[in-house]
């Protein structure tokens, strides 16, 4: 797993498509951008991809890591200025991506957000076990992210490698970053005229069976409040939907009209059925 130590940064994958509109990725509470791999090829059928990384030992602001995005975003589009941004929050990233989105609103031309932890607050109990997060000792955090596992994702529907990789990269975020993230999230808040505000086309997916937060929830909260969204419920899927083997990020977007671009055909597909 690459060192990220100075500053956020975009990871770029080995494909770099400057015709393609540009995806940005904000990943969950891990931060290392590294759980997308899963993901990659296919997003690549029509983005030129790119996944925010955030060193493990950040202890930032809701404020500096939105603007150190922006920062990223505008000087991507520096070298290729003639093409739209999708931007994509997952989880933690989720609730970053709206800070950026209601920051610089004209910058994105869709949004898209899975099970973000703006749900966080939805569950009180969380908000309490995440403030006795501080008084765990260290040596203990390897066993509480093993336990952890069964409620981040369905691990049923995750291959063993995908598995090993979930717990390698919970693993690799410091004790200290985790009680700070956890304490962003406790503090997280956008008014419902700032998510009034968006107009951006947004897509906002849930996983049915996540067992971390009430995501159905939350998303059925924000399509009444965000005007051009889409909610789209993933019956079977986890809190980690986007390592599930029979997950498709691309063929989601795809099967819900929420791509300007000429794709590839696909297999006719049933949401409900596949996921």
């Amino acid at each position: 797993m690459p060192e990220v130590e100075l500053k956020p940064c975009f990871l770029t994958p080995r494909r770099i498509q400057p015709e393609y509109p540009l995806f940005v990725y904000l990943p969950g509470m891990d931060g290392t951008g590294q759980l997308l791999r899963s993901q990659t090829a296919g997003l690549e059928t029509g983005f030129d991809v790119r996944c925010l990384a955030i060193p493990r030992q950040d202890l930032t602001s809701w404020d500096v890591l939105t603007n150190n995005v922006l920062d990223l975003i505008h000087a991507e589009l520096e070298k290729s200025s003639q093409r739209v941004v999708y931007l994509c929050g997952e989880s933690f990233g989720g609730c970053l991506a709206m800070k950026v989105a209601i920051q610089s609103p004209k910058l994105f031309k869709r949004l898209i957000l899975i099970n973000p932890a703006s749900a966080f607050k939805l569950r009180p109990w969380l908000d309490w076990i995440s403030q006795l997060v501080e008084l765990v000792p260290e040596s203990l955090y390897d066993v509480g992210a093993l336990g952890l596992l069964p409620f981040l994702a369905s691990l049923q529907r995750i291959s063993r490698n995908i598995r090993h990789e979930l717990l390698k990269t919970m693993r690799y975020v410091p004790a200290e970053t985790v009680v700070w993230r956890l304490s962003l999230l406790r503090e997280f808040d956008v008014s419902d005229e700032q998510l009034k505000s968006l107009n951006q086309t947004t897509l906002l997916i849930a996983g049915g069976s996540d067992c971390l937060l009430p995501s159905v929830n939350e998303v059925t909260r924000l399509a009444n409040l965000i005007p051009n969204s889409q909610a789209v419920i993933l019956p079977q899927c986890g809190h980690a939907c986007l390592l599930e083997e029979d997950v498709n990020l691309y063929e989601i977007l795809q099967f819900n009209k929420f791509l300007e671009i000429k794709s590839p055909k696909i297999p006719d597909l049933t949401i409900s059925q596949k996921h």
